[in-house]
């Protein structure tokens, strides 16, 4: 298996170069040479655990690491750092199912992959014999920059930079992010939204003359973001390990089909489930979940990608974003990997910042269909499901089950439904709560006063908070990121 960029056909990588480099230096994200088909196989891994199945998938994936590398990648992210042995667990909701994803150490999906990135880059450096420093650069409208910050912290010959809208974030999240400790982490705000950062780090990773100023003092960029195959792949796995509970449950039928509904902004989450259909795992729809910020959602209904409208700050930060980086790939796969195709839309992107495609990719589309929530029907949401069901959902899967709603009212009720469930109500608790229970508390009141009402107790990585203090306290300009990273790396 070997790594190509969407944007040109003349650099192949294998997939710890991949996963070093994280962007290409034509601004293509990487993408798997092919798709391992593992239809055959399904049946056969039904039964394994989480992690074995994760070492069965990621094997196919990443060639160059020998076994006994990828399983002490996947023991070493998954072992102690979840607070079930499942790691991803389904519950029954009616009659649909929501697979919580919030069960590591920051509370968010992000944790799945970002446990284990940390090692499958560290191995990655020392199989490419690496003598520089890897600097990881990453932009978070939220959860990626706790979970990355958590996973990179005090690994050797890595550092961490993550920088996110200062008041784009919850509280929750910004506490979290300012009091990361370790030893080579850096955290700063900016005076932006999530595009702005995204954007920035972007230009950062495609600037020759700052490269070379890097490479010079020793460092070599990547990225925890999911512009980073390595950060996508491992987000294979909860899809195929979902629909095995459902068939070990007898809810369904081995080879029965069913929907995946996901809260999307940046697209990587729903890209890692259609890299999971095209594997063989029998997807039904892809319901692309989108809040008020619904430029996925315009893209499904007309095939016409436009990012110039005014970005909105709701309830369901993670995906305040206008610039959806994952949809890249799947546009390489729509028009059967064209690669100049994708290259010149992605120009007049930054030129305009509009694109469309042709009717033949949007046919090749059909697998996905979009919907969108308003704050308002995101409360009303988690209202109904904690009266109905006793059970406390946080803002990004009440966008998710909306939409579900929504899919339901227009569609037969034929497949059974799997709602990604990505973030832990605790992290969003304000917004929570105000849906459940109108009231003018501070930050941790609401937090204990949910737990009450929910009858469960307050996560621990949520309750430590209260004793910790804020280490970084950084706010720049947009247009000052470089000289953030050089003041942190003294250069």
């Amino acid at each position: 298996m070997n790594y190509i960029s969407t944007r040109s056909n003349t650099e192949t990588l294998s997939a710890s170069q991949a996963i070093i480099k994280g962007l290409s230096d034509d601004g293509g994200l990487y993408v798997p040479s092919k798709f391992p088909d593992l239809r055959e196989e399904l049946k056969n891994l039904s039964t394994l655990t989480y992690c074995e199945l994760a070492f069965f998938i990621l094997k196919n994936f990443l060639t160059d690491f020998t076994d006994e590398e990828l399983s002490n990648c996947i023991n070493s992210a998954y072992k102690n750092n979840f607070d079930t042995s499942e790691i991803t667990p389904i519950k029954q909701i009616g009659n649909d199912y929501i697979l919580e994803l919030f069960h590591g150490p920051t509370l968010a999906f992000k944790d799945i992959a970002l446990t284990l990135m940390p090692h499958l880059l560290k191995t990655s450096i020392n199989k490419n014999n690496l003598d520089k420093e890897i600097l990881v650069l990453t932009a978070t409208s939220g959860d990626t920059g706790k979970a990355a910050l958590e996973g990179f912290k005090d690994i050797d010959n890595v550092k961490i930079i993550v920088f996110f809208p200062e008041n784009g974030v919850s509280p929750i999240q910004k506490l979290q992010m300012k009091t990361q400790e370790g030893k080579n982490v850096f955290v700063a705000g900016i005076n932006g939204n999530f595009d702005d950062a995204q954007s920035a780090v972007k230009k950062i990773f495609s600037n020759d003359d700052f490269n070379k100023i890097l490479n010079k003092n020793g460092f070599i960029l990547s990225s925890a973001n999911s512009i980073n195959i390595g950060r996508l792949l491992p987000q294979v796995v909860y899809y195929f390990y979902s629909y095995f509970k459902l068939v070990n449950t007898k809810k369904i039928k081995l080879f029965d089909k069913v929907n995946f509904v996901v809260p999307t902004g940046n697209f990587g989450d729903i890209l890692a489930g259609y890299y999971a259909k095209e594997m063989g795992l029998p997807v039904n729809k892809l319901i692309c979940a989108s809040n008020e910020n619904n430029v996925l959602y315009d893209f499904f209904r007309t095939g016409e990608y436009n990012k110039n409208k005014e970005l909105k700050l709701t309830t369901s930060p993670s995906m305040d974003i206008l610039v959806s980086s994952n949809l890249e790939r799947l546009l390489f796969e729509s028009c059967n990997r064209d690669s100049r195709l994708i290259s010149a839309l992605f120009k007049s992107f930054s030129e305009t910042g509009y694109y469309k495609i042709s009717n033949l990719m949007r046919q090749n589309l059909n697998d996905f269909c979009g919907y969108y929530c308003t704050d308002e029907e995101v409360s009303e949401t988690i209202n109904h499901v904690f009266n109905k069901y006793n059970y406390l959902i946080d803002t990004h899967t009440s966008v998710a089950y909306c939409s579900l709603n929504k899919f339901k009212s227009n569609n037969s009720n034929k497949y059974k439904n799997i709602i990604l469930s990505t973030a832990s109500p605790f992290k969003f608790a304000k917004d929570v709560l105000n849906s459940i229970n109108n009231n003018n508390l501070q930050d941790f009141d609401v937090i204990d006063k949910l737990s009450i009402l929910g009858k469960i107790d307050v996560p621990k990585p949520i309750a430590d908070l209260r004793d910790k203090k804020i280490i970084h306290d950084n706010i720049y300009d947009k247009n000052e990121l470089k000289l953030a990273i050089q003041n942190f790396l003294e250069i």
